[in-house]
Formats: structure tokens, sequence, C-alpha cells
């Protein structure tokens, strides 16, 4: 008997392994099941979205054209601008210049000529004090400018 009982005792832990082989796969199959609904709807879910953003991904590539060619004409608009305020400054510097001077020297004249001069100090009065540095720094400034004026209008 004890061939017979191994005999039995086996065919029933292969009939339990079966049994637990069986279950094992009727669970693995539901799991299987439930993981295809859900990629499906995850495709259903995505694909519209994928094709949203690409949409979208599409319509800034063309604001950004849009944006660049704005750049382009701003940057021509100032290109022109700065050339013509050069062009003005230049043709319109000297004359200015000019007329400027000339008032000035007329209105010198002028005073000058109705005695509206400054009077000179009497002699024995003091002067202000520090009076001949600024007269030498005025003049300076003067001489200054009037290089500046001449180095412009060689330019």
């Amino acid at each position: 008997m004890s061939a017979d009982t191994g005999a039995i005792v086996a065919a029933a832990v292969a009939a339990g392994a079966a049994v637990v082989s069986l279950a094992a796969a009727v669970v693995l199959s539901r799991r299987v099941a439930q993981l295809r609904r859900l990629v499906e709807q995850l495709q259903a879910d995505t694909v519209p979205l994928v094709r949203q953003a690409r949409v979208v991904v599409d319509q800034a590539a063309t604001e950004m054209e849009r944006v660049g060619d704005v750049l382009g004409s701003a940057e021509a608009v100032t290109a022109t601008v700065d050339s013509a305020s050069r062009l003005a400054y230049r043709a319109f510097a000297n004359p200015v210049v000019a007329i400027l001077a000339f008032g000035s020297g007329l209105a010198g004249g002028l005073r000058r000529l109705f005695g509206a001069a400054p009077r000179p100090l009497e002699r024995g009065a003091a002067r202000p004090a520090g009076n001949d540095r600024s007269e030498q720094r005025t003049a300076t400034a003067r001489h200054r400018r009037r290089r500046k004026v001449a180095e412009r209008r060689a330019s």
C-alpha cells in the first residue's frame, strides 16, 4: 500500500497544484483584461491631448515668427530714425550754431552801442575775492566749447 498511497498523495498534490495554477491563471487573465481597458482609456484620453498640444505648439511657432518679424521691423525703424536724426543734426547744427552766435554777437554789440556794457571797476576799488580765477575758468570753458564746435564742424 505504500506505493498506492504515494501515488494517491502525488495525484492529490498534482490536482491541488493544478487548481492553484488554474486560479492564478484566472486572476492573471482578469488583471490583463483590466490593464487592456486602462490602456484603451489612456489612449482615448491622451491622443486628443497630444493633438491639441501639437496645434498649440504650431500656433506658438507661428506667433514666434510674427514676433520675430515685428522685432525686425522695430529694428529697421530704429535704424531709420537714428540715421534721420544724425542727418538732421548734421544739416541743422552748423546753421543753428551760426544763427545763435550771430544773435549773441549782435546782442553784445547792441549792448555796447547803447551803453549797456558792464562798467569797469573804479580805481582803487577792491575786486571781489577769487574774481581773477573765476574769469580764467570762464575763459577756459569758452575756449573748450569753441574747440568742440570747431571739431563738430570739421567732422
